[in-house]
C-alpha cells in the first residue's frame, strides 16, 4: 500500500474536527478502538487501521466531505458492507473511510417501468424483499446477498448464481446518482436502458471505489417466471462435469443458474446444511430452468440426456418450491461450510472459457498437489468464473504466503487460457499486482488516464486495482499552445 503522508497524519485532529463539523453526532469514529471493526473486508488476511471513519447521512454531507478532502489533500477510501473479497475496501492509514452504511432506504418502486431507486446501503436481498409482494425480484444474487449493499455490488460488479441467464449487476442498472472527489453530484442514466452519448454508467460500474461514490442507484426489477425447476446431478469426476456444463451451453440451452461444487465442498455444504446432496460423487451440478412450464418440462429432459451422455450418477428434480430453495440453501451456504474443512481459507475469484473449464480443474489439482495445500472447488459454472477456495491454516508460518502464491498460479491459468483475472470480486488488492499479466503498459496507461478524468489529484481509493499508479501529468495531458490543440480538424466530443 501506499507509504503513510506524515503530514496528513500529523493533521489528524483538525481533520476530525472539519468532518465533525459536516456531520454532527455520532457520525465520525476516531477512537482506536472503534475503528477495529473497520480495518479490513472480507479478504481478511490484510488488515489496516483506518485514520477516521465518517459516516454520512445525505449527498450533501457526502459532497461537502469529498470536497473538503479534495481542496485539503485528504484521501478517501468509500465502503459499503464490507464484504469485499478483493481488498476493495481496505483503509489507508492515512486516510478517511467513508462508510455508507446510512444510505439505507428503498426511495421508489416503479413496478410500471420495472424498476427500483434504492440508496447504496440497501443490501441487494432487501431489495427483493421490497418487491416480492407484487410478484417482482432483483436478478443479481451473490452468496453474500444477505449483507452486501447495492453500492457494493455496482462498485465491484456482483454477478451471482443466476447471472448466467440475467446477467450481472451493469446489465441490471438503469442509473445512478454519484459526487466526484471534488464534490459535484452527477446523474448517469437515468429510468430507461441505454442513454444516449459516452457510456459513463458502463465505466462506473465496476470501477472499484475509484471515479466517484454512488449515492443512488436505479435498478431493473423482473416478474418471477411461471415456473422455476432445479436439478441435482452429480458426476464420477470434475471432468466429467465440466464438460457436461460445456456441451449444454453448446446445445443452445441457457439455464437461469448453473453451478458446480467438487468432493470437498459437497460434504462440507451437506453437513452444514443437510439438503440431501449426494455425498457418493466427485462433482455436483446445480442446474435451474425457468419460464413456461411446458419449456421447463423440455430442458429438464435435453440436460438429463447431456448429462446421461457425460456419464452422470445420480439426477434428482425438485418437486416443489421449498425442495429447489433447498437445492439452493447448500449452494449459498458452500463458503462458510468450508470452514468446517480448515481454520482458514482463500477465496478466488477468475473467469475462463467454458470449454477449457476440463482441464483448468485438472490443471487446479496439480497446483494444489505442487504447493501443498487443499482446494475446494465452488462456482459459476455457466459462465467460467471459477471460485476456488484454498484450504490453508494462517497460524502455521508460511501457509498464508503459499496460499496467496497458489492463488496467483490459478489467475495466471485462466489468463493463459483466454480467461481474465475477475469475475464478480474486482482486482482491489489481491489481484492489482498481477494486472500485467493480463494487460499490457499502454492498456494500463489508458485506465489510469480515466481514472484521471474523474480524480486528478489521485485521492479516491488510492492503492488498488493498478500496480504503479502514474501522476495524471505522466500520463499525457493535452497540451494546448496559445489556444491551438493538436489535429484541429478532428471533432471533439
Amino acid at each position: 500500500m501506499p507509504a503513510p503522508d506524515a503530514l496528513v497524519l500529523g493533521r489528524r485532529e483538525e481533520i476530525v474536527a472539519a468532518l465533525r463539523a459536516i456531520v454532527p453526532g455520532e457520525g465520525v469514529i476516531a477512537q482506536a478502538a472503534a475503528l477495529r471493526p473497520y480495518e479490513s473486508d472480507g479478504l481478511t488476511a490484510y488488515r489496516q487501521p483506518p485514520m477516521v471513519v465518517v459516516l454520512p447521512e445525505t449527498v450533501a454531507q457526502v459532497s461537502a466531505i469529498l470536497s473538503w478532502c479534495h481542496a485539503q489533500g485528504v484521501k478517501v477510501v468509500p465502503r459499503g458492507a464490507g464484504t469485499s473479497l478483493s481488498g476493495g475496501a481496505l483503509p489507508l492509514a492515512d486516510a478517511v473511510l467513508m462508510g455508507m452504511g446510512k444510505f439505507n432506504r428503498v426511495v421508489e418502486v416503479d413496478y410500471n417501468n420495472r424498476l427500483a431507486i434504492v440508496q447504496p446501503g440497501v443490501t441487494n436481498l432487501a431489495i427483493t424483499r421490497a418487491v416480492e409482494e407484487r410478484g417482482f425480484y432483483y436478478a443479481p444474487d451473490p452468496s453474500s446477498q444477505i449483507a452486501c449493499t447495492i453500492g457494493g455490488n455496482v462498485a465491484e460488479n456482483s454477478g451471482g448464481v443466476h447471472c448466467l441467464k440475467y446477467g450481472l449487476t451493469t446489465n441490471n442498472v438503469l442509473g445512478i446518482e454519484m459526487v466526484t472527489m471534488a464534490g459535484e453530484v452527477l446523474r448517469l442514466g437515468g429510468r430507461h436502458l441505454d442513454p444516449a452519448g459516452l457510456d459513463l454508467l458502463g465505466v462506473m460500474v465496476g470501477s472499484e471505489g475509484l471515479l466517484g461514490i454512488v449515492t443512488e442507484v436505479t435498478v431493473r426489477i423482473l416478474p418471477r417466471s411461471e415456473t422455476a425447476r432445479a436439478m441435482l446431478v452429480g458426476f464420477p469426476s470434475v471432468e466429467s462435469a465440466g464438460q457436461c456444463v460445456a456441451d449444454i451451453i453448446a446445445e443452445g440451452i441457457i439455464p437461469a443458474g448453473m453451478e458446480m461444487m467438487d468432493r470437498p465442498a459437497i460434504h462440507a455444504a451437506e453437513a452444514f446444511v443437510k439438503v440431501g446432496y449426494p455425498l457418493d460423487v466427485e462433482a455436483l451440478l446445480i442446474v435451474e430452468l425457468d419460464g413456461p412450464a411446458a419449456e421447463c418440462d423440455h430442458l429438464i429432459e435435453e440436460i438429463a440426456r447431456i448429462s446421461g451422455l457425460n456419464g452422470a450418477m445420480t439426477s434428482r428434480i425438485s418437486t416443489s418450491e421449498e425442495e429447489r430453495a433447498a437445492f439452493w440453501a447448500g449452494r449459498k451456504a458452500a463458503f462458510p461450510a468450508v470452514g468446517r474443512l480448515s481454520p482458514d481459507y482463500y477465496c478466488m475469484d477468475g473467469t475462463i472459457p467454458r470449454r477449457r473449464l476440463p482441464e483448468v480443474l485438472r490443471r487446479m489439482a496439480e497446483l494444489s498437489e505442487q504447493h501443498g495445500l487443499g482446494v475446494a472447488n465452488v462456482f459459476h459454472a455457466g459462465d467460467g468464473n471459477l471460485h476456488p477456495l484454498i484450504l490453508y491454516d494462517a497460524n502455521k508460518p508460511g501457509e498464508l504466503e503459499r496460499a496467496e502464491e497458489f492463488g496467483n498460479d490459478i489467475l495466471r491459468l485462466c489468463v493463459e487460457v483466454g480467461g481474465v483475472l475477475t469475475g464478480e470480486h474486482g482486482v482491489g488488492v489481491e489481484k492489482r499486482d498481477l494486472m500485467p499479466e493480463m494487460f499490457s503498459q499502454t492498456d494500463l496507461d489508458h485506465q489510469q488516464r480515466i481514472k484521471c478524468a474523474f480524480d486528478p489529484e489521485l485521492l479516491l481509493n488510492p492503492g488498488k486495482v493498478f500496480p504503479t499508479l502514474h501522476r495524471c501529468a505522466e500520463l499525457g495531458r493535452m497540451h494546448v499552445h496559445r489556444g491551438e490543440v493538436p489535429f484541429p480538424e478532428l471533432p471533439r466530443f
